[in-house]
Formats: C-alpha cells, sequence, structure tokens
C-alpha cells in the first residue's frame, strides 16, 4: 500500500541549493521524491519573493515545483506566528524572513519544513524553541529538516 504523501514546506535555500556543490545532490533528490508524489510541496509567497532576484536557473526550478506545489497565502495567522517567534527571543528582527518560513510551515499544517539555513531554522537550540511556541499558540510541533535529513532513508523502505 502507497504511503500518503507527506506535506513538506520548503525554504528558500532548497531551490539554490540545486546549484550548490555540497547541497545539489541532497537538494535535487528532494525535488525528485516531490515528482514521485512521496512529498506534497507546499510553497509560500515569502519564497516567491526571496526567488524573484535570484539567476535565471534557480528561477526555473521554482517554476517547474510551482507546478507541482500547493500555494499557501500569507495570513493574519502567519504573521502573528512570526511575531511570536521574533518575541520569543528565538532569532532577531533583521532575520524575520526566516521566521516567516517557520511560521509559513506551521499554519500551513505541513508535517515539515526543509531548509539548508543551519543558523536560523535547522538548529539544534532553535528547534525547540519554534516548537515551544508553535504549541503554546496552539498549532503542531513541526519538524524541521535538512533536504538531506528526510532523503537518506528513501530507498530502503
Amino acid at each position: 500500500m502507497a504511503k500518503a504523501p507527506i506535506r513538506v514546506y520548503a525554504d528558500t535555500s532548497v531551490f539554490g541549493g540545486v546549484f550548490d556543490a555540497e547541497f545539489a545532490d541532497a537538494s535535487k533528490r528532494f525535488f525528485e521524491l516531490v515528482r514521485q508524489g512521496r512529498f506534497h510541496l507546499v510553497l509560500s509567497p515569502v519564497v516567491r519573493r526571496e526567488l524573484d532576484a535570484a539567476p535565471e536557473k534557480v528561477r526555473a526550478i521554482l517554476l517547474a515545483a510551482e507546478k507541482m506545489a500547493e500555494h499557501s497565502q500569507l495570513t493574519p495567522a502567519a504573521l502573528r506566528l512570526q511575531n511570536a517567534y521574533l518575541g520569543a527571543g528565538i532569532i532577531s528582527d533583521r532575520f524575520s524572513d526566516d521566521a516567516l518560513h517557520v511560521a509559513m510551515a506551521t499554519v500551513s499544517h505541513c508535517a515539515m519544513i526543509v531548509s539548508w539555513n543551519f543558523k536560523h531554522i535547522v538548529h539544534f537550540e532553535r528547534i525547540p524553541l519554534y516548537n515551544a511556541v508553535n504549541v503554546k499558540e496552539g498549532f503542531s510541533p513541526l519538524g524541521i529538516y535538512s533536504p538531506r535529513e528526510v532523503i537518506e532513508n528513501e530507498d530502503e523502505s
């Protein structure tokens, strides 16, 4: 019996990761798993805005992904959650878009967010803080991983 696709939000770094020597293999494999239906990709206006100025080859990855993705909307709930993360001091206002990525994934009811941002998102000290705020604000905890972590054992199942 086929597994139901897992709802996953990919932040901007995963799209650029396709062209980064260190992250290319895992980023490409992640998008292949989206194409295969293993992951149900959720995109936000934040990702689209951040990639507006990206090189054409990165925007082409986004364009291909948009055809198979669910498009979330920026909502008051996402903005409130972003502000709750900032108010809790998880990250500074300077990196508010990173908090907004996590908020968008959360309010879109994703099981996880994938990111190569190891400073502000996929960080061992920040992950439990994001999830503590999520629970306090009435949302479910969110899995926060790098693409490498979610694709490593796919061939073994």
